[in-house]
C-alpha cells in the first residue's frame, strides 16, 4: 500500500471512524445540535467553533493537494459564519465530511515521493509533516470538542 494510501486512511479514521483511538468527529458530532453546538461555557471555544477550526485547515490543506496555492491564515481559522438553526449546522457539517472525503480522495492519489517535498513554503515543511499534522491537529481538538460535549450536556441537565 502506497504511504499516500495509508496516510488518507489514517485521515478518514479521524473523521469517520476505525482509528485506535475509537473517537472519530463524525460519531462525536452526530448528537450534537446546533444550540449544543454554539452553546459557550466559560471562555472555551464552541463545538461549532472548533469544528469549523478542524476544517479550515482540512480545506485550506485540500485546494493545495489539488494543485492550488495555500490561502489560509491562522488569525481566520475560528471566524465561522453564524449558525443560527439546525439547517445552517446541518448544511456545515455536510460540507466537513465531503471536505474530508475529497482531502482523502486527493491525498490518495499522491506519490510516495511527494511526501518529502516542501508544501507551499519552506517555513511549512514537507508534505508529509503537514498531512500528519492535520491528523494531530484533528484528533487534538476532537479531544476538546468531547470534553465541552460532556461540559455543555450537564449545563442543560
Amino acid at each position: 500500500m502506497k504511504l499516500s494510501a495509508q496516510i488518507a486512511k489514517h485521515f478518514r479514521e479521524i473523521h469517520f471512524g476505525g482509528n485506535w483511538t475509537c473517537s472519530n468527529l463524525k460519531d462525536s458530532l452526530s448528537d450534537v445540535d446546533w444550540k449544543m453546538a454554539t452553546t459557550k461555557v466559560y471562555d472555551f471555544n464552541t463545538i461549532a467553533t472548533l469544528a469549523y477550526h478542524i476544517h479550515y485547515y482540512v480545506h485550506a490543506v485540500a485546494e493545495v493537494l489539488e494543485g492550488k496555492p495555500l490561502d489560509a491564515s491562522d488569525k481566520l481559522s475560528f471566524d465561522h459564519p453564524p449558525i443560527n438553526n439546525n439547517e445552517d449546522w446541518n448544511t456545515f457539517l455536510e460540507k466537513v465530511w465531503a471536505d474530508a472525503e475529497r482531502f482523502a480522495n486527493t491525498l490518495e492519489q499522491l506519490e510516495d515521493e511527494k511526501m518529502g517535498a516542501i508544501l507551499e513554503d519552506q517555513k511549512y515543511g514537507t508534505y508529509y509533516r503537514n498531512l500528519h499534522g492535520i491528523i494531530e491537529h484533528s484528533h487534538y481538538h476532537l479531544g476538546q470538542i468531547n470534553l465541552i460535549k460532556k461540559l455543555v450536556r450537564e449545563s442543560l441537565e
